[in-house]
């Protein structure tokens, strides 16, 4: 296939113009009936230089928009709003060690690797992140059986609940914190 002076022009396509009662060659590519999304490219309709003109002139990009979707399309920066990984301001990090926590740098750096690698229980069962994330808010090892996980979740609210504390809820985002990771552990394959 070659490009031409047209731009969009495609040599030797093969095709024969797509409007019907047209003997030309359907060098130009226009949108078909099914667009491109999920599942794939689409599907395209292919015209001679007269009808791709045809064509242009009466598409309508904007069709079945609203004024604000209209308006969000044309911005300068529209499609540059999704962050990817790389470009994201955290890098695809969660946060950055709180070093206060660590009495040497090389530990929180060790702490932060440890969060990105695979960790697996002593009977082969893998633990997710969000699993391994519930195992430190507990502050519990991940080969934690059951009866430990309850002992430890028993000791936190008596630790952080409202009514133990004089009614002090600062506490409560911890509480929170204890709540949702034994929910999450105490329901999962690894406590069955």
């Amino acid at each position: 296939m070659r490009h031409d002076k047209f731009h969009g022009r495609i040599n030797g396509s093969g095709r024969g113009c797509d409007r019907p009662g047209c003997r030309e060659q359907g060098e130009f590519r226009a949108p078909g009936l099914r667009p491109s999304g999920f599942d794939g490219p689409g599907e395209y309709r292919w015209f001679c230089l007269e009808h791709i003109r045809e064509f242009n002139a009466g598409y309508d990009w904007f069709a079945g928009m609203s004024a604000e979707e209209i308006l969000a399309a044309q911005h300068p920066t529209a499609g540059w709003d999704s962050e990817t990984r790389a470009f994201r301001p955290t890098a695809g990090v969660d946060a950055a060690p709180r070093w206060a926590d660590f009495k040497d740098p090389l530990d929180a750096i060790s702490a932060r690797a440890r969060a990105f690698r695979p960790h697996q229980r002593p009977d082969g069962q893998a633990i997710s992140p969000e699993q391994r994330r519930a195992f430190d808010a507990l502050g519990l090892p991940p080969d934690a059986d059951r009866k430990a996980l309850r002992s430890r979740y028993s000791q936190l609210v008596r630790r952080y609940h409202p009514d133990r504390n004089g009614g002090d809820r600062s506490m409560e985002s911890k509480l929170q914190a204890v709540v949702e990771a034994y929910n999450l552990l105490k329901g999962s394959a690894l406590f069955a």
